[in-house]
């Protein structure tokens, strides 16, 4: 199996669409200066022993919180950190995005997400402005495997 490179996998945010998914050219790729993109999902789970098996508590897993942190150096002219940036000063709908990754693979995985934790500036005086966000998708993402769309349950 080959080892595959993270700068391969695509991120892109972009405003979040009354319905259906962004229009082509709606979102933008979080790429130009961003250094770190890592998974912070969360999980909830649960232990539960039946006296059907001989006690051991069993995990189930109850949620999935799909989320990621992005950390890089701020530039106002990229405008995936500024479509970001503008929504730090906002609460409740105003902080809701789309969020798309494209794997190496080429599967996508989209959905309606949050971000949170916004940081457009800040640093030693020596150093560049700093970007970091995290952003989360709001419920389990669709899957689209290779160009096939997910099928509806």
């Amino acid at each position: 199996m080959a080892r595959i490179k993270n700068a391969l996998t695509s991120y892109f945010v972009g405003a979040r669409p009354e319905t259906g998914v962004p229009v082509e050219g709606a979102l933008f790729e979080l790429a130009d200066w961003i250094t770190t993109i890592e998974d912070e999902t969360d999980e909830n789970v649960e232990d539960q022993g039946y006296y059907s098996g001989d006690g051991t508590p069993e995990n189930d897993v109850i949620s999935i919180a799909e989320g990621y942190s992005v950390e890089g150096m701020y530039d106002d002219a990229d405008p995936a950190m500024k479509f970001i940036a503008d929504r730090k000063r906002l609460t409740g709908q105003g902080r809701k995005i789309w969020l798309r990754k494209v794997e190496s693979n080429g599967d996508i995985v989209e959905g309606p997400a949050t971000v949170t934790d916004i940081v457009a500036s800040g640093g030693d005086a020596t150093e560049y402005a700093v970007f970091s966000c995290t952003i989360t998708f709001d419920n389990i993402a669709a899957v689209t495997v290779n160009g096939t769309p997910p099928v509806e349950a």
